[in-house]
């Protein structure tokens, strides 16, 4: 995995920066009721999208969350006094804290099935009766744009993805979770090039094909002979998913449902 305290640096940069960040709050939005109140952002990273949930609708209270030091302290400057150090899997709030929980590009990170199961049950906890949680599923699938490149990575070592659409909703229904809507997102300025996609792969970003080992450099030779090395492919399309913690009827309304799928 990523070290994303040294990542915290260039995270923005590399990964579609403020036109990535509204497509994905703009796309979170469309799930929430127009009545939400209080909304936790988890693994909030630098904060670039909490931000614009912040700011899109008055009266909407945001809070992010976010293990690594480095991008609290980044998402803490855009949102002074909104933004706590916490793990997603022990959430410091009490029971019924939110109106809305949103988890965004998390889920892929958790290996273990008991990271997964705990982190979707403290985003349960936290929210109310009635309150929405809205989660990006299969975001390495998202990658997969049909491109020369892809072909060229197709039979790389893959872990099974944690964050698979049907294997969330399990974990969501266990605890109460009820489906609520979907939508999706283009990852704006996230298209691969394949020179750019080596230097990934030398410094860790496939999980399975760790630096310097044959196997990766491999595949990087074989990038190396595409063409229009720096020729970005399409942008990745992000899929989420939205779910409504029971409530009785009528007590926060249906979120909008989305049809980006």
């Amino acid at each position: 995995m990523l070290d994303y305290e040294k990542e915290a640096d260039v995270y923005d940069a590399s990964r579609g920066g403020e036109a990535r960040a509204e497509a994905a709050a703009r796309a979170v939005l469309d799930l929430l009721p127009g009545n939400t109140g209080r909304l936790l952002d988890v693994a909030c990273g630098t904060g670039t999208v909490t931000r614009r949930l912040a700011a899109a609708r008055p009266g909407l209270r945001v809070t992010g969350a976010d293990l690594t030091p480095a991008m609290v302290r980044r998402a803490s400057a855009r949102l002074p006094g909104a933004v706590v150090r916490a793990d997603s899997r022990r959430l410091p709030f009490p029971d019924g804290t939110f109106d809305a929980v949103t988890a965004i590009w998390l889920l892929h990170l958790l290996d273990d099935p008991d990271d997964l199961d705990a982190v979707v049950a403290e985003c349960a906890r936290v929210l109310r009766p009635g309150g929405v949680y809205v989660t990006t599923v299969d975001k390495a699938a998202a990658h997969d744009v049909g491109s020369d490149m892809d072909a060229v990575l197709a039979d790389r070592p893959r872990r099974p993805a944690a964050d698979a659409p049907d294997a969330v909703a399990a974990h969501a229904a266990r605890l109460g979770l009820v489906p609520a809507g979907h939508g999706s997102f283009a990852g704006i300025g996230q298209g691969r090039s394949p020179r750019a996609t080596v230097a990934d792969l030398r410094r860790g970003w496939f999980t399975l094909l760790p630096p310097g080992e044959r196997r990766t450099e491999e595949f990087a030779a074989r990038l190396a002979r595409l063409p229009d090395q720096d020729r970005p492919r399409p942008d990745p399309r992000f899929r989420l998913r939205a779910f409504r913690r029971a409530a009785p009827a009528g007590a926060l309304g249906n979120p909008a449902r989305g049809s980006g799928d």
